[in-house]
């Protein structure tokens, strides 16, 4: 059986996902995908850049990654608006029900794209082009935004295909279709093909996919090394892995934070580290593992960067013990300079028996402290992150858990806000 792969990615999710809320919700008229606008993180916390740009404002030339002043300097009147990322989970999850009505083989691959295998399920709805037309406009009619999606019998194709013209369309990238439709476009939109390999290749001679293609790839391996074959491939439409169902566990987990300003000060780094080991230690316990290694990372106002990690006595997922290790990396690395962003890392994660080897020497109750965890993870689960805070964050600038995605202040009001979506 010739196999079916559908990708599907959402069109300028955040700033859609924004839209579409502001749209339904708030009373807006003014839709934000038919001007120059763009989601952005706050420029007076130092995380400006654009997360998520609308189509009139990728005519100005505005990138995402772009810091905010460059975004500005292209398109003065650029609209912007700040992140909500508790609301942004909601549409996602939206989303992915949706496409698991239509197979049991979905790999959510981010926040805002997945990939489905319809080679079993798709004589069930019809071709797959008209499958997948049927899936992008439930989408638009039910949830108010747009995907894109592309068909192929492989992973990367299917993903190739979905970033042809947008939005609100379906492309097609079979094997055959190769030659003219994936080997003129530059070598740079290519999956797996970055900046700075980019620029390697345009220094060989290499500037479209379909001279990668014609390239020896003995030749691409001793100049790329592995991934010269890597790129070989998928230049030449090769792709073996699979549609995952499950996702392949974590083998850690870390969160890092820019700070609002330089810290100097050891009280404020212990908050901000106290603040990261929260949203670690709640992910850990969220997927059942325990962490043998806890690495802290500084960058500093120079934007130099050290790291320094310990192994620990016995595997852990308790918020407190991660904190600890964690303060204890920081003061023994830190050279007192200008502190800009600060990591927490758990690493060697294990799963199965969590049982821990007692000592006389535990002045802390461990039961105690994983039982009070659990509580406040249950707590947060029903009625938002912000439900229970520790006193230490009370009138802070550093949320009290951050890093990565930090959900909204607005907590769970916004559960009941996205109905349409």
């Amino acid at each position: 059986m010739k196999e079916i792969i559908f990708h599907i990615d959402v069109n300028s999710a955040f700033l859609s996902w924004e839209a579409v809320y502001r749209l339904f919700h708030s009373g807006e008229t003014l839709d934000l995908r038919e001007i120059p606008s763009a989601v952005g993180g706050d420029i007076s916390l130092r995380h400006g850049i654009i997360l998520a740009k609308s189509i009139p404002a990728k005519a100005y030339g505005i990138k995402t990654g772009e810091t905010i002043p460059e975004a500005r300097r292209k398109c003065p009147s650029l609209v912007l608006v700040p992140p909500n990322y508790s609301l942004y989970e909601q549409c996602s999850a939206a989303f992915m029900e949706i496409l698991r009505e239509y197979s049991d083989v979905v790999e959510q691959y981010s926040i805002d794209e997945a990939f489905l295998d319809m080679t079993a399920a798709c004589h069930l709805f019809g071709t797959p082009e008209k499958t997948a037309a049927q899936i992008k406009d439930r989408i638009r009619e039910e949830l108010g935004f747009t995907v894109n999606i592309g068909v192929s019998s492989n992973k990367l194709l299917a993903k190739m295909a979905s970033d042809f013209r947008k939005p609100d369309r379906v492309h097609t990238l079979y094997p055959e279709e190769i030659p003219q439709k994936m080997w003129p476009l530059p070598v740079s939109e290519l999956f797996f093909v970055g900046r700075a390999t980019a620029k390697k290749l345009f220094g060989l001679g290499i500037r479209s996919i379909g001279e990668l293609a014609a390239a020896d790839p003995a030749w691409l391996k001793s100049v790329l090394k592995k991934h010269g074959e890597v790129i070989w491939a998928f230049a030449n439409g090769v792709d073996l892995s699979p549609v995952l169902e499950v996702p392949v566990p974590n083998k850690g987990y870390g969160n890092s934070t820019t700070l609002p300003h330089d810290v100097t000060d050891r009280e404020e780094a212990d908050r901000v580290l106290l603040a990261l080991s929260e949203t670690v230690a709640a992910r850990l316990r969220a997927d059942h593992v325990q962490a043998e290694i806890v690495s802290v990372g500084i960058k500093y106002s120079d934007l130099s960067y050290v790291s320094h990690q310990k192994v620990l006595n016995t595997s852990t997922d308790i918020t407190v013990e991660i904190c600890g290790a964690a303060r204890e990396l920081f003061a023994e690395r830190w050279n007192h300079r200008p502190v800009r962003l600060l990591g927490v890392h758990a690493g060697r994660v294990r799963r199965g028996d969590f049982s821990r080897q007692m000592s006389f020497l535990d002045e802390a109750d461990y039961g105690k402290l994983a039982a009070l965890d659990r509580t406040v993870d249950a707590v947060r689960e029903r009625y938002g992150c912000d439900a229970v805070m520790l006193a230490a964050f009370l009138n802070q600038p550093i949320h009290h858990m951050s890093g990565g995605i930090q959900r909204s202040q607005a907590g769970v009001k916004e559960k009941k806000a996205v109905d349409h979506v």
